[in-house]
């Protein structure tokens, strides 16, 4: 069985991931910087999806259409303050976190399957000294069935923690992490703590962390520079806000509780056996297409669809 906290006050240069796109490079500072507290030289990072308000493009951005990132592997890049598409010059939430730490993010082009996310992923911690990988979804809709009611992004989050099973089976030390449940607004803090359940009756929870005054700040500093609405509810959380909250501009209703400020640990391998499905589907997909494929065979619609169909309703001419 894995020990979060064995993990995490050992590792001395942990990588940990936000999986889910755009703001969950915050929710991934949350580990991070509980760990540097304890003298550990933690990077964060996450993927190249930005959400419609930040890029109007659907999906994630491909390692070719970015510019101003140093290549760490294959689809794996560190970014810095200026790392931007190169046509429209948005920028990734992870740029915006290096401007803030003073140092570089690691940046993975979620447009690949997990079988080469995990490859490159291994490269690149090789490289960087990482003797630890986190991977961090704030909500918890990584772990979903696929039948949640409030379920609207699952893809990203599913090929990404397929990743971190992929990389467990060669070897590398990898953590999965569930920051602030039900804060994104999809899965219900009940739905998400039921799915951790079965991760528990599957002998893979490793443990739960709160935030502390200390890393509250400094997760406060980020929600001004990277645009996040979840993971600031978690935050909100941590200072004593309790009952419903809206977000999404009123599209979605999250229930504040203490509950939101605590991240929960738990091995992926075993994750993927028990409650998160969509992941296990999509462990052999080729390509976040293929993955895409996968999960609308299951009835599932993502993050991706909705993207796209958004763009091709604002395409429309008008009558």
């Amino acid at each position: 069985m894995i020990d979060a906290d064995l993990l995490l006050s050992r590792s001395r240069r942990p990588l940990v991931l936000g999986i889910g796109g755009g703001g969950d490079v915050v929710g991934a500072l949350a580990t991070a910087e509980a760990c540097r507290l304890h003298g550990a030289h933690p990077m964060v990072g996450g993927v190249t999806w930005e959400r419609r308000p930040i890029d109007p493009q659907p999906g994630p951005r491909a390692e070719s259409e970015i510019e101003g990132a140093r290549r760490l592997a294959p689809g794996v890049m560190a970014a810095s303050s200026g790392t931007q598409v190169r046509e429209s010059g948005v920028r990734f939430a992870e740029a915006r976190m290096a401007e803030l730490l003073g140092e570089e993010t690691v940046l993975v082009d979620a447009t690949l399957g997990p079988s080469q996310l995990a490859d490159g992923l291994a490269s690149a911690a090789g490289l960087l000294g990482s003797d630890l990988i986190v991977f961090v979804d704030v909500g918890g809709d990584a772990l979903a069935h696929g039948d949640e009611p409030g379920l609207a992004s699952p893809l990203c989050d599913a090929v990404l923690l397929a990743a971190a099973a992929r990389l467990a089976e060669h070897g590398v030390t990898v953590l999965g992490g569930i920051f602030g449940i039900g804060c994104d607004g999809e899965l219900t803090p009940a739905e998400v703590l039921a799915r951790l359940a079965e991760v528990g009756a599957e002998g893979g929870l490793a443990g739960a962390r709160g935030l502390t005054p200390a890393v509250a700040r400094r997760l406060e500093e980020a929600v001004k520079v990277v645009p996040t609405e979840a993971s600031a509810q978690a935050l909100r959380c941590f200072h004593g806000e309790i009952g419903p909250a809206t977000i999404r501009r009123g599209r979605r209703t999250v229930q504040l509780s203490p509950a939101g400020a605590l991240t929960f640990f738990f091995d992926p391998v075993a994750a993927l056996r028990s409650a998160a499905r969509l992941a296990a589907a999509v462990i052999d997909a080729r390509d976040l297409e293929h993955a895409n494929e996968i999960l609308h065979g299951l009835g599932v619609r993502t993050e991706l669809d909705y993207e796209r169909d958004a763009l091709h309703t604002v395409r429309q001419p008008s009558n």
